[in-house]
């Protein structure tokens, strides 16, 4: 698990300082052609939102705008790059089932 951390200073007097756990997020967003893409980010809704500005991966670029169909966390960076990469060797069919049976869940 990765932490992060930010201090807080009093008046020169003392330090505080916060540890919190840094989630990262695999997802997937369908694209207004149709097509999906998958990419990690430790900020989703940041990420969304560049993409829908079309300053997102090159990819999402004149698709937009793009739909979270499919998210999970990881609590490192590895991990979550390391889901990227069997999600985005899956084929469409596959993506759509693990996105349905995400949907599923949400109900």
């Amino acid at each position: 698990m990765e932490l992060s951390y930010f201090s807080f200073s009093f008046e020169n007097c003392c330090s505080i300082i916060f540890l919190m756990d840094k989630e990262y997020y695999t997802y997937i967003v369908k694209c207004a052609d149709g097509s999906l893409y998958t990419g990690f980010t430790t900020d989703i809704e940041k990420r969304i939102k560049a993409h829908n500005e079309g300053k997102g991966a090159k990819y999402t670029k004149g698709r937009g705008p793009v739909e979270l169909v499919y998210f999970e966390t990881s609590q490192t960076k590895e991990e979550a790059m390391s889901r990227e990469w069997h999600i985005k060797r899956l084929t469409k069919p596959q993506k759509e089932k693990l996105i349905a049976s995400f949907n599923k869940g949400l109900k």
